[in-house]
């Protein structure tokens, strides 16, 4: 291999030398060993990790951190694509053909022969029809074929959510889906005092799955939505500590009623800032 694209510094050529890097880690002879005994399965979690990295420099309107988020993110699909050629299954060639093939077929607005004069809603109607026909190719007849059972649990239902609402399985308005929420909420309170722990396992589901459903009738991402309350949570809790600090405090020094009033404190002093 040559040394020259290992370490060559052109625009043009990073994409392949990306690759030879990979090639070079995952060579059985002269690699990283680590690099070598990695898998499919041993590396997915990364991939989910570093796409979470990505979202959270977004989030935090970092860009030089999402550079480097974004080429983790990369790496990850050279790895596993590095592995199939190893296996011979495919190359990362094939994997940017199929999507470049993908793009273009879902895009006839922009490739094809259709006017691009149309709304965004409009679009995405258009995009949804196409991906429902490579889904009836791929033999997905079901409403809920082809969601990843993968996804992270939130993300899910509110993907199942919207396949059922295309074919008319959806509450009429918001009011429906607080009543609901109302009716799930009772059953965890029953199912907390008389029923057993798998049981009360499954009405929280129930209760969580209507919350994300009540998201979507607002139309408020609730991935989004819950991220943004864990970063509340954090900054107020932290402004907890701080203000036990300067008692000479810690947490563990102290109470939840003293922390529930210093938490008062500092969601007040939050609306008048």
């Amino acid at each position: 291999m040559s040394d020259d694209l290992i370490h060559a510094t052109q625009d043009d050529q990073q994409m392949d030398r990306l690759l030879a890097i990979m090639a070079a880690l995952r060579d059985p002879d002269t690699g990283c060993p680590w690099d070598v005994e990695q898998t499919f399965v041993t590396i997915a979690p990364y991939t989910i990790e570093e796409a979470y990295e990505v979202a959270d420099a977004i989030d935090r309107g970092d860009m030089d951190d999402l550079k480097g988020e974004l080429g983790d993110l990369l790496f990850q699909s050279v790895f596993h694509a590095q592995m199939a050629k190893d296996a011979g299954h495919f190359t990362f060639a094939d994997v940017a053909r199929t999507m470049s093939d993908k793009m273009v077929a879902r895009h006839p607005h922009v490739f094809g022969d259709e006017s691009n004069a149309k709304t965004p809603d409009q679009q995405s109607a258009d995009w949804e029809k196409i991906k429902a026909a490579e889904r009836a190719q791929r033999a997905e007849t079901r409403t809920l074929d082809g969601v990843a059972v993968g996804l992270p649990a939130l993300l899910r239902a509110l993907k199942l959510q919207k396949r059922a609402a295309r074919v008319g399985f959806d509450w009429p308005d918001v009011g429906h889906v607080i009543d609901k929420i109302a009716e799930e909420a009772a059953e965890v309170v029953e199912a907390r005092d008389t029923l057993t722990q798998e049981a009360l396992t499954e009405e929280v589901g129930d209760l969580l799955f209507v919350m994300a459903n009540l998201a979507r009738h607002l139309n408020i991402d609730p991935e989004d939505a819950l991220r943004r309350a864990n970063a509340k949570f954090q900054r107020r809790f932290e402004g907890v500590e701080d203000a036990l600090a300067a008692r000479g405090k810690t947490p563990a020094d102290s109470d939840l009623v003293e922390m529930d009033a210093l938490w008062d404190e500092v969601k007040a002093a939050e609306r008048r800032s």
